[in-house]
């Protein structure tokens, strides 16, 4: 059993590191997108088969990256339409190129070439190609190097799961249809990918904030590796405000991850959480990296999300909490990036502003508009203000409406936690 663990632990761990490499690689070789995530999916689950016996290999990524190469060469062997791919294979080989499993397939030298040494990052930028929208590039990129679900990702872009996949298969045929290569850009083509890679880190690290499925509330992992991308692009693009900006942003989130869920991991709301377990340490580093970025006078969407983080890390306690300001920077936000969500969180802020009355004519104008319909978030906005304003029946009614469109176990926890209390009061 402890040996069976063990594989199961180092094939998890070879999935967070490796994965996008093994992608990336059949990519760059068959030009296959569907095939490279096929084969790197076969890849790990034969590790699942053999590594148990065989023992976990040396280098896992190389074994791994060699198992998926044969895989994808097979398959192509004995596609009538893969005769092309079998010749670049085979010269590809000839060349010795298939020899070197640390070369992620990319560049001779991808390193030098882009000026990007960390290799997720890298691999980053060379998927977020112009040719494609920017909700394209950022998509693809999350499914195939970041190793999201589409269910993950089309929660992320609150749309529906088949949108999401229609979305990814017709990114993939325009890449194969257009011949667009998937290479590692020169440093000075870096800054046109930029925003969608910045896009990447962003959803990578909210999906590892506020998880949007499974038991857990807070995938950590995910955040750590969003956080140390954050900041390898800053100590890339240092005087980039807006990646100065979401290195703050997250940092400011992340020092309070750890007061978000209880010791039985059960949810805590902002207003009830112990706030002498948040990390001051992360605190005082997010604020200092905002008012580096904003001392460049030019500011952005993620800017201005960090300084509404800042507002709520900053206040000693919930009833410090500068709500007023809050509100005016959603304000901003807005304008930004108009998004019914920042609507939604504009109106939460009101209604401590100004009184939960204000704020749910804001949160039901918005229901009723339809453009957030299916996002969880608004059935339990509307239950926590009507409760606050003593309409417990209508309270019960959107906390169980909340509860059927909860995705994560420590969500239904809080929120039947929530239905409890207002039938014993």
């Amino acid at each position: 059993m402890s040996r069976s663990i063990d594989v199961e632990a180092a094939v998890a761990q070879a999935f967070r590191s490796e994965w996008g490499r093994v992608v990336a690689t059949l990519i760059r070789t068959t030009g296959d997108w569907d095939l490279a995530e096929e084969c790197a999916q076969e890849a790990f689950a034969r590790a699942l088969e053999r590594w148990p016996t065989d023992g976990i290999p040396e280098r896992p990524g190389a074994w791994l990256t060699t198992t998926a190469r044969n895989r994808a060469f097979d398959r192509l062997r004995r596609a009538a339409t893969g005769a092309n791919k079998i010749r670049e294979l085979g010269m590809r080989s000839l060349r010795g190129d298939d020899d070197n499993d640390d070369d992620d397939g990319l560049d001779v030298d991808p390193a030098a070439t882009s000026g990007v040494a960390d290799d997720r990052l890298r691999l980053m930028f060379t998927c977020c190609h112009p040719a494609l929208s920017i909700d394209a590039r950022v998509a693809l990129t999350l499914r195939t190097l970041a190793g999201l679900t589409t269910p993950e990702i089309a929660r992320a872009f609150l749309v529906p799961e088949p949108t999401m996949a229609q979305r990814l298969v017709r990114a993939k045929h325009k890449i194969r249809n257009a011949g667009i290569p998937y290479r590692v850009p020169p440093a000075h083509m870096l800054p046109e990918r930029t925003g969608a890679v910045l896009g990447v880190v962003y959803l990578l690290f909210n999906e590892g904030y506020a998880a949007s499925d499974g038991d857990d509330l807070v995938r950590s992992t995910l955040c750590d590796e969003a956080i140390r991308l954050g900041r390898t692009l800053a100590a890339l693009m240092p005087d980039e405000p807006e990646v100065l900006g979401l290195l703050a942003l997250m940092v400011l989130h992340n020092a309070r991850r750890d007061a978000r869920v209880d010791e039985l991991g059960d949810l805590v709301s902002l207003e009830e959480q112990d706030r002498t377990r948040w990390d001051r340490g992360a605190v005082e580093e997010g604020v200092a990296v905002l008012d580096a970025a904003l001392r460049r006078s030019e500011p952005g969407p993620y800017q201005v999300q960090a300084a509404i983080a800042a507002c709520h890390a900053t206040a000693p306690d919930a009833q410090s909490t500068d709500w007023h300001e809050i509100a005016a920077l959603y304000d901003t936000l807005a304008r930004f990036t108009p998004s019914p969500v920042v609507e939604l969180n504009r109106a939460v802020a009101i209604a401590m502003a100004e009184g939960p009355e204000v704020g749910l004519a804001l949160v039901d104008a918005l229901d009723a508009s339809g453009r957030l319909r299916g996002y969880r978030l608004l059935p339990a906005t509307r239950a926590d203000l009507l409760r606050r304003m003593g309409r417990t029946a209508e309270a019960v009614d959107a906390y169980r409406a909340a509860l059927a469109m909860a995705a994560t176990d420590a969500e239904r926890r809080y929120l039947s936690r929530r239905l409890g209390e207002l039938a014993s009061s």
